[in-house]
């Protein structure tokens, strides 16, 4: 995911929020991952904002996206620059109020933002597991962040809503625990990875691997892989985008220069973007921790994990109510997978609403200014805890899938 806010407006923003933890899984007590191995302790990082009411019955949790973590929104000072990834969407009289909803999100395991990862300490050696640390799954977020809110005395979430791989959870908790949610918001997200998303995501693996400075995945005291990670970053970041978008930032406009200069500099917007783009993220991620969440995306396969290979009898188990939407110039996750999900839930007779919003920047739309996607979600949290359908005004069913 990119990183598009830059400042924000404190007068409807939560204001100042709090990174906390929450550990489970000691000694004896580890969690058994899909894989068959163990975790333990396990620490979730996690924010909170709102206020959970007296019946416990308006929490929302929110999952990040690949590269994303806790701080959703609000800042962590008074004079902290930077709000959370989704400042946009999350506060007082936002389309996820704060004045209503009560909160969570926390980063998922295999991250480098305060929950358990390849960066984290094993507790049998003292030193980073780095690919040590077993590998884990969407299910194994998702089962996480259950523990997390089973933690905060929640018993039934008000929604789960997440973008990208935060979609992967958000359908993961849908059908996993279908009990303890009651709407369900899938953005800009898949059921599984095409090959297309694999082999982009295998591509950024390799860059890392490659790098020298890997060293097998142990180079802690002997200095990280930088530039494989800043290329692995640079490869993903083609992905968020889309043709229009790239052709409308950059077209072939030259960097800082006036012709061609004949050799491997970054003659191009595009190619000094890019670099740019890789070099930032190499200031707050880990390595590791990008080889194993891409490959817990990769191995996502909602039909295969809950249905036995059928889409459709994987959603037999959900029950909640659906917003999914997708947007047009989406690539990595095009309109038809989400048209394919919205089908099999409908064959289970679910309550579905289901919108393709018009957006010419690529996957990364949902995280951008977009008063479409505002008012979908705001309309569909205000009647999802009403009697009768749960489709914003206008989109009964789908304002762009009459056909299903």
């Amino acid at each position: 995911m990119s990183e598009y806010i830059d400042n924000h407006d404190a007068a409807r923003s939560v204001g100042v929020v709090e990174k906390r933890t929450f550990t489970f899984g000691g000694e004896g007590d580890e969690l058994v991952l899909e894989s068959g191995r163990t975790l333990g302790p396990v620490t979730l990082a996690y924010e909170t904002c709102g206020t959970l009411n007296e019946d416990r019955s308006n929490a929302i949790l929110i999952c990040h996206a690949l590269t994303g973590d806790a701080h959703v929104a609000g800042v962590h000072s008074e004079d902290d620059p930077k709000p959370g990834w989704w400042e946009i969407m999350v506060g007082p009289g936002k389309p996820i109020d704060t004045d209503k909803y009560f909160v969570i999100c926390s980063n998922v395991i295999g991250g480098c933002m305060g929950s358990t990862g390849p960066v984290s300490p094993d507790p049998k050696t003292g030193k980073p597991y780095g690919t040590g640390f077993p590998v884990v799954t969407i299910g194994d977020m998702v089962r996480c962040q259950r523990r997390l809110v089973d933690h905060l005395g929640i018993g039934t979430l008000q929604a789960v809503i997440g973008g990208s791989v935060g979609g992967m959870q958000v359908l993961e908790w849908s059908v996993r625990y279908p009990d303890r949610v009651r709407a369900a918001v899938p953005l800009a997200t898949t059921t599984k990875h095409s090959a297309q998303a694999i082999a982009f995501n295998e591509v950024a693996r390799q860059a890392i691997m490659a790098d020298p400075k890997w060293n097998g995945g142990d180079y802690h005291e002997t200095g990280r892989p930088e530039h494989g990670l800043a290329v692995a970053r640079m490869v993903g970041h083609i992905t968020y985008l889309s043709d229009e978008s790239m052709r409308h930032k950059f077209d072939r406009r030259l960097q800082d220069r006036h012709q061609l200069s004949f050799d491997f500099e970054a003659d191009f917007q595009v190619e000094s973007y890019l670099r740019y783009q890789g070099n930032k993220f190499v200031d707050r991620f880990d390595a590791n921790s990008f080889l194993y969440l891409t490959k817990a995306a990769d191995y996502f396969n909602l039909e295969n994990q809950h249905g036995d290979g059928s889409l459709v009898a994987a959603f037999a188990r959900a029950s909640c109510r659906y917003l999914v939407v997708s947007f047009t110039s989406d690539w990595l996750y095009p309109t038809y997978q989400s048209r394919d999900m919205v089908k099999a839930m409908k064959k289970n007779g679910l309550d579905v609403c289901f919108c393709e919003i018009e957006a010419p920047w690529g996957h990364d739309a949902f995280l951008l200014p977009n008063e479409r996607l505002n008012s979908l979600i705001a309309g569909f949290l205000g009647r999802a805890g009403e009697e009768g359908g749960a489709c914003p005004a206008g989109f009964t069913n789908g304002g762009s899938c009459d056909a299903l």
